[in-house]
């Protein structure tokens, strides 16, 4: 039997235009990283996630999705930093274990890789080589996107995913942006409903049968439905197995969240007594974290006789929520029908529905409620520690217990876990929070009221117990002593995954940090014309500095491409209706879909920034502005190829192209010592170089 030899061969095509392109993007996006060796703006912000990351504690951060700042802890962690910097200030000298070139290569290697994936994208839109490298040569020369993905921060990161989710719908459907910061939801909004009318088109195409039908709904809704779900609950997965020990965003979770978490309450609540039970002395934390988390407490101190307003009170001991743990924080769970204050053997557990008294374990008070005005809130009832002044003002002390998230309506109260509302028996008053501040007779402590009209689930009238022991002495002096020792016992709990992904997600939506006005914050219109900067660095002894300014030409090429867009699509669109087809069917379906990928990705990564209430920066544009910078090709190509009919326009049409690209880089190059950080530049080349009297560029006195 003779071998017979197959020739095999194998055909490599090399785009030369894209090799080229993203060699100079890397070039532009690399080149001196490591400089400067000082913290960047909001490498101050990122930076603290940073560490937190290496050293494994947890922590919140409202404004987006973990994926982005994992992304940054990967070039932490391949570099070898140990988390041990402390990110008080921008231009704080980096110490010699922070490995600069590694925090900022990620995001410097996303922002070089936009450039192909814009190319991609021209091409995938029906457009010419040509018009893609243009479209390349814009944002390679474009100085605010070098600045933005030379540094620890996101923007670039951002605007990479957003390039590759919407080049990957194009080909195959795939997206991810909304992994990175939640504005990446907008383009994420805007595919999906690219894909609804592509999905609606197949479903009335005769062509296609059926099955054929079924399958490709079905693949659109596992691509754009079911993969970023899975991707959304994967990342935060990874993100809570990392973050596994206690740390500074604890006080904002609940107390089984905290719990969950090695060190912090964790170490103070491990092996505690997981059945509340009468006789129990325990914490009551509010579920609320407005304004602040904080704990049922009472101290050797009585409301005024009468108030500022000349109000009376009862003049009972104060009752109030405490912000800090504290001894004063620990109450007694008695039953109404028995003088015992210590825990049976066996343990008596306390259930849904059963009624209790509350003793306060270091004064020996009742919680009490009754028909009198609250110091702060006069619409609902005072909470006070009953004292018998002998005044026809008898103890309505009793409270019936309602545990909100149970399973059965004999559950019991379990430590932790258990989500009570506690209801008078007297009024039906709700113990609630009601997050006023009590004057300087109340130590500025928040406020606890009786509330009658409390109606729904509010967290503010939830309480859970947080730390807990069997009681077992009956004496006082010997209690005070009790109380001040630490619990015990052996009873572990964990949250599941998705409860603490549900709470956290609430906590993100719901927890926000305190806005405050900065110097180089600006509006929405400020962005458009450019009419803002952001002084990112600053060095020391000289002039050198890193603004984050754009390219002047680009900007304002990119908005008379929008203008020029809207006045084409509008001029088509009633003549179309008319029958008037100026353009072939299919150029007017290549620039409908052109125009919904840039104007629509310029309109969804903007617009919306006009609803926001928080401080906006003009790094918040760069994503619109790359999608804005996509348009121009698209523009050009088809003026060149439909409007301009004569060869002299067209020529005409090239020499002002020509021009254009000219002033491009003329005005990236004369900008680049700010985009660069270097040469340092004179006072006076400095003036030469603000072009808007609004720009705030550092001229250093001497």
């Amino acid at each position: 039997m003779q071998c017979v030899k197959l020739p095999i061969s194998v055909t490599v095509e090399i785009n030369l235009l894209l090799v080229a392109v993203t060699v100079s993007a890397l070039v532009t996006r690399l080149y001196g990283i490591h400089f400067p060796k000082a913290v960047v703006f909001d490498e101050v912000y990122y930076g603290q996630f940073l560490s937190l990351y290496m050293k494994h504690v947890f922590f919140i951060d409202e404004s987006g999705p973990p994926f982005g700042h994992m992304i940054l802890a990967l070039g932490a962690y391949l570099g070898g930093f140990d988390g041990n910097f402390v990110w008080n200030r921008i231009g704080a000298e980096y110490t010699s274990n922070v490995p600069v070139w590694s925090l900022r290569v990620i995001p410097a290697l996303a922002g070089s890789f936009c450039i192909p994936l814009a190319y991609l994208l021209v091409v995938e839109l029906g457009y010419s080589h040509s018009s893609a490298l243009g479209a390349c040569v814009l944002l390679l020369m474009e100085n605010s996107l070098i600045v933005q993905s030379r540094f620890m921060l996101l923007e670039s990161v951002l605007i990479f995913f957003l390039l590759l989710a919407v080049l990957s719908y194009l080909l195959s459907d795939l997206d991810c942006p909304h992994l990175v910061k939640y504005m990446g939801m907008f383009t994420y909004f805007l595919l999906l409903g690219l894909a609804a009318v592509h999905t609606w088109h197949v479903i009335g195409d005769r062509t296609l049968s059926h099955g054929k039908v079924v399958v490709q709904i079905l693949v659109r809704f596992l691509a754009l439905v079911v993969l970023p779900v899975i991707m959304y609950l994967g990342f935060f997965y990874i993100h809570l197995t990392l973050l596994y020990r206690s740390g500074p965003h604890d006080q904002m979770m609940s107390s089984a969240f905290q719990a969950s978490l090695e060190g912090g309450l964790a170490r103070i609540t491990q092996g505690q007594p997981l059945d509340v039970a009468f006789g129990s002395q325990v914490t009551l934390r509010t579920v609320s974290s407005k304004p602040v988390p904080c704990w049922l407490h009472s101290h050797k101190a009585n409301y005024p006789v009468r108030y500022e307003n000349g109000r009376g009170s009862s003049h009972q001991q104060q009752v109030t929520c405490y912000p800090f743990k504290d001894v004063n924080n620990w109450w007694i769970i008695k039953d109404p029908g028995r003088h015992s204050l210590v825990v049976s053997s066996p343990p008596r557990p306390v259930r849904h529905g059963d009624i209790i008294q509350l003793l306060h374990g270091m004064t020996s008070r009742y919680l009490n409620t009754h028909d009198v005005a609250a110091p702060m809130s006069p619409h609902s009832q005072e909470v006070s520690g009953y004292i018998d002044f002998n005044v026809s003002m008898p103890a309505q002390n009793l409270w019936r217990v309602d545990i909100v998230n149970r399973e059965s309506d004999r559950e019991i109260w379990k430590t932790i876990l258990s989500e009570v509302r506690l209801v008078h028996v007297n009024t039906s008053a709700v113990l609630k929070l009601s997050g006023a501040s009590l004057p300087e007779w109340g130590f500025k402590q928040l406020e606890v009221v009786g509330d009658k009209i409390y109606k729904g689930y509010q967290q503010s009238g939830m309480w859970n117990v947080e730390e807990h022991r069997y009681g077992r002495s009956q004496e006082q002096k010997e209690r005070e002593l009790e109380l001040k020792l630490p619990t015990h016992s052996d009873i572990k709990r964990n949250l599941t995954f998705m409860a603490k992904f549900l709470e956290l997600q609430w906590k993100m939506l719901t927890v926000k940090n305190e806005e405050s006005e900065h110097k180089y914050s600006s509006s929405p219109l400020e962005w458009i014309t450019m009419d803002t900067n952001i002084a990112y660095w600053l060095h020391p002894s000289s002039n050198a500095q890193i603004q984050l300014i754009g390219n002047i030409v680009n900007w304002t090429i990119a908005n008379l491409s929008l203008v020029v867009y809207s006045l084409m699509f509008l001029t088509y669109l009633p003549r179309r209706r008319r029958k008037v087809e100026d353009i072939p069917q299919d150029t007017w379906e290549q620039l409908v879909l052109a125009g919904v990928i840039c104007f629509g990705g310029w309109a969804v990564n903007y617009l919306p920034f006009f609803l926001m209430e928080k401080t906006l920066f003009l790094y918040h544009y760069l994503p619109a502005l790359t999608f804005k910078i996509l348009q121009i090709p698209v523009v050009i190509e088809h003026l060149y190829i439909h409007v301009l009919r004569s060869p002299a326009q067209r020529k005409a049409f090239g020499g002002v192209i020509l021009g254009v690209l000219c002033s491009v880089y003329v005005s990236y190059h004369n900008l680049s010592p700010l985009t660069y950080g270097q040469p340092a530049l004179s006072s006076d080349e400095l003036a030469a170089l603000r072009w808007r009297e609004s720009w705030d560029i550092l001229l250093r006195k001497r």
